[in-house]
């Protein structure tokens, strides 16, 4: 492995190991997982069948599709967030620049939970994502809706995944 990861480096691993993800932030450090379960990948299909049955254009949705993210000190890291929003179509690519996603949503899994609810929630505010949600894989499948306050998210709601489900995107900032 190189010394300084890239992004270009990123892609390779993924590329040479598709039984992981392979994540890196923008301080370079490099995160492993493996792929997401079944209950996991449900959750991703049913919230982004929510967002397109809800007026957002297909176009605009897409699960694990890496993001170029910023870092405070200038490096840039790469995050494969579960679901994003867009406010237009994007380019094709592997890292897709942050300035125009509305929404990150992340289901924590185990052994994601520090990452997903403390690193990705701080880089995610300075790349300036207006909302990240991140869904638990609780029994109640919970909800907790983050909304970009200055430097740093507050909560704007948490509920059940099937009360979210009843509602519509245009209710939370989405349509």
């Amino acid at each position: 492995m190189p010394p300084v990861v890239t992004l270009d480096d990123l892609t390779a691993m993924m590329a040479a190991d598709e039984h992981h993800r392979y994540e890196i932030s923008p301080e370079g450090v490099l995160s492993i997982m493996p792929p997401p379960g079944y209950a996991h990948a449900i959750i991703a299909t049913r919230l982004m069948v929510w967002l397109a049955q809800g007026g957002v254009p297909a176009d605009r949705i897409a699960q694990a599709v890496g993001l170029r993210i910023p870092g405070r000190s200038g490096g840039v890291g790469g995050r494969i967030p579960d679901l994003v929003v867009w406010s237009k179509t994007q380019s094709d690519g592997v890292w897709l620049p942050a300035g125009d996603v509305l929404l990150v949503v992340e289901i924590v899994s185990p052994g994601s939970e520090g990452i997903d609810t403390v690193t990705k929630r701080g880089e995610y505010a300075t790349a300036g994502i207006p909302q990240y949600w991140i869904v638990e894989q609780d029994p109640a499948q919970t909800v907790t809706m983050h909304t970009l306050d200055g430097e740093d998210y507050g909560v704007r709601a948490r509920m059940p995944l099937a009360w979210l489900l009843n509602t519509s995107p245009a209710e939370h900032d989405l349509g």
